[in-house]
Formats: structure tokens, sequence, C-alpha cells
């Protein structure tokens, strides 16, 4: 297939990622509710240019034209013209929608998404256990290039979302490629429900070592975090694996709250802006001194990564997997005096001591590439013996 570009390039991995219910991943908000700043001068030649072409439409166009429609599409023209691949801009509904997704139930199929900008597709980085994707057979990796009917490079991200969601119990038609090279085209009809999917989960394996999953960086993840590794260690654990395998990433006051009460005394994370200049966040002294190990994968992204990589930076933990996605960079979140919200790329971060890894991924201590049960199976039907990268982490937590 031929690649495209969307007309609005949206967050990709931090994606602004969602949930089709809808999460954020590695967001920084950085200015709420403001009203337009300055822009720069774009040059002559193009407002001329722009100008004929206006005046031509209002003079000799024989249809009608949409105002509200030609000025979205224009921002949106501009946002994909600057190249910045994570970038998203949102009418007054789209972001008023994200909003209402922050304040109640979420209704959706049930996966965690970023945007594709190679396909112009909706790429699904994991599928929420138990939900009406997972039942019709969704898997992560699947790029869905059209949202009853209409494709998603047309209708743009976050419209193509919204037309995801709806009402629960209804059903929506959408239109998949899968497989290398996205050769398959699928077909999926799903009915839209409530999903729960809470951000960690943990149990013991058996007498000395826990393992806590952790899903994405939302809100109560930190806390979350620590009262699961709290109770297994009140259920003996003596070591932990972290599961962040197809986790998206997601907020950075999540993911820095988690990361302040595993690690020692030290920088969490380094960001900077255009000029160089630098913003680090700091970890107090107390800490978790536990032998760890962290699973991850192509589909562990942004946040998730960081905490990979900050938690090896300290000599803290083990990586086991294949080598994670590569997204290192920060989007923030200007809301504009009408309503509508532009999500652009202003920073990158970089892990407390090593480098940012935007495009390239971070490369496990111990590379374990799925087997053929694991590859057989739905990853979320697994079951613990059937899994080989975490008892990869299991031997080698009972080894050292």
């Amino acid at each position: 297939m031929s690649k495209k570009i969307s007309i609005p390039a949206a967050i990709a991995l931090i994606a602004l990622c969602c949930i089709l219910t809808f999460q954020i991943t590695f967001l920084t908000v950085s200015r709420k509710y403001e009203k337009e700043t300055d822009r720069q001068e774009l040059s002559a030649s193009v407002y001329e240019k722009l100008n004929s072409v206006d005046e031509i439409y209002r003079s000799k166009f024989i249809g009608e034209i949409d105002e509200e429609q030609l000025e979205d599409y224009l921002i949106r023209g501009y946002v994909v013209g600057a190249g910045d691949k994570y970038a998203s801009y949102m009418t007054a509904d789209d972001y008023a929608q994200v909003l209402m997704d922050y304040s109640g139930s979420l209704v959706g199929i049930g996966v965690h998404v970023v945007f594709n900008g190679d396909y112009g597709a909706i790429e699904v980085i994991s599928v929420v256990k138990d939900s009406p994707a997972e039942v019709a057979g969704m898997l992560p990796g699947d790029l869905i290039v059209s949202v009853e009917g209409e494709s998603v490079s047309d209708l743009g991200y976050y419209p193509a979302i919204a037309k995801v969601k709806g009402e629960e119990g209804t059903v929506v038609r959408l239109t998949v490629l899968r497989g290398e090279n996205a050769s398959e085209t699928m077909n999926f009809s799903i009915v839209r429900a409530v999903i729960e999917d809470p951000s960690v989960t943990f149990r013991m394996y058996d007498s000395k070592i826990g393992i806590v999953e952790i899903s994405q960086f939302i809100s109560e993840t930190g806390k979350e975090v620590k009262d699961a590794v709290q109770q297994l260690q009140n259920q003996g654990a003596e070591k932990l694996v972290f599961d962040l395998r197809y986790n998206p990433g997601g907020l950075l006051s999540a993911i820095t709250e988690t990361l302040d009460f595993l690690l020692p005394e030290g920088p969490i994370v380094r960001i900077y802006d255009r000029d160089n200049n630098e913003n680090v966040y700091y970890s107090d002294a107390s800490e978790v001194d536990l032998p760890i190990c962290i699973l991850v994968n192509g589909s562990t992204a942004s946040a998730a990564e960081l905490f990979t990589s900050a938690l090896r930076d300290y000599n803290k933990a083990t990586v086991i997997g294949t080598t994670t996605y590569g997204k290192g960079t920060v989007q923030y979140l200007t809301v504009f005096s009408d309503g509508s919200a532009l999500y652009y790329s202003g920073a990158l971060y970089s892990p407390p001591f090593s480098d940012n890894f935007e495009g390239v991924g971070i490369v496990p201590d111990v590379v374990v590439e799925p087997d053929e049960v694991m590859q057989s199976k739905n990853f979320y039907k697994l079951t613990d013996e059937e899994d080989n990268q975490l008892q990869a982490a299991i031997k080698h937590l009972n080894s050292n």
C-alpha cells in the first residue's frame, strides 16, 4: 500500500494516545483556555497566493463555501505542512469531547491507539482485556483506516476517534489493515460499551516474586503502583516484574510521581525546549530497593519508555523483551478563545542520564522474542507459563 499523509497529524506516542475511550501519552498542558498568541508572519508570497485562491473561489466557485470548515482545514494543513508528526488540531467540538472523556464513564471499543502518519491511520497499540475490541478479534498493530465508510485520513485523527466512540450498545463499522506491510484488509462491526480499564493490576507469581502490569500512565497510576508494590511486599514479594508491554505512555505528572516512588534521590527526566533550555524533574531520597525486571516490546512507548530507561539509568532494573517504540517528544496543549485546541511538539525529553530515544527506542538488556506459543495465542489470554518473555524475567530474578 502506498503511504499517505493525514490532514491532521496527531499525537502518536506522547501518542496523544487514546483509548477510544481516550487517554493521553506523555502530555504536558502548557496553557489552558488562553487566547490566541501572536504568530510569526508567513512570507508575503504565501499570503498573496492564498488570497488569490480565495478570490477565485469566492468569485467563480459554483459551490457554497463552508467558512468554518475552510478555517479548520487551513489550520490542519498548516500543522501537516509544519512536519510535526505528533501534532493535532481539534475543533471546539473535538476538544469538548476530549474533556468529556476525563469527566465520566468512557464508552468505546477498548483499544489504546496512536496516530500512524505513514498510513494516515489510527494504529492500535494495545487492546483492553475483555473489551468489545478483543472479543471482535482486533489485535495490537492493526491500522484503522476507515470508520463508518469514511477514511481516517480524510476525517482527521480526532474526528475519526469521535466517530469510533458513541452511545453504549450501538455498532461501529471499521476497516482495518493488518499484517506485514499492512497487506491484509479486514472489516469489523463492534458494539460499543463502557470500558473498565484500570491502569495497574498486580499479582504474586510465587512466594517471592510480584508482577505489576501497567497499561498506561494516567492520573491515578502513581498511587496505584505504590499500593500494588506495598501490597505485594506485604504478601512476601522480594523481587518485582514490571510489565510495560503494550503500554503507550501517559501523563508527565503520572510518570514522574511513579518514578519518584521507585527511584533514589536524583533526576527523573530532563526536558529540552527548542532553544535547548533544560527543565529537570527530581526524585526524593526514598526508593523501592528490590531486584526488578521490566518487560517491554515494540508497543512500549513514550512515558513507558521513560519508566524503563530511568530505572535502568539508576541500575535498578534489567530490561527484557524487544526494542521499544521510540518516542521521546513532549506535546503541549494550547486552547484558543473559540474553544478549539492545538497539540504540538514543543520539547524533547531524556532519561536521567542516558540519551533521548526518539525514533530509536530502547534495546533491552536481554532480548527475548515471542516464541511460537506466544505468537499463536491472544496476548491477554496467555498463562504465565506460556509467556516466554515473562519466564525469562522470572529466570533472571531467580538466578541473581
